[in-house]
C-alpha cells in the first residue's frame, strides 16, 4: 500500500471505530483549524500528522 500524507474518512472509522458522518465532521473541524492557521486543506481528508497530534 502506498504511504500517504492524508487520512479519509474510512480509515478515521477503522481507528477509532466511530461512524463515517462523525469521521467527517472531526474532518470538517480540523480542516477549520487548520485554514485558521493559514494552512491549505482538502474537503474530505485531513493531514495524517495533525491527526496524530489531535489523537
Amino acid at each position: 500500500m502506498e504511504e500517504t500524507i492524508f487520512i479519509t474518512a474510512t480509515e478515521m472509522t477503522e481507528i477509532l471505530g466511530i461512524s463515517k458522518p462523525y469521521a467527517y465532521k472531526i474532518i470538517k473541524q480540523m480542516n477549520e483549524e487548520l485554514e485558521a492557521n493559514g494552512f491549505i486543506t482538502i474537503s474530505g481528508k485531513v493531514s495524517k500528522k495533525y491527526f496524530e497530534e489531535k489523537f
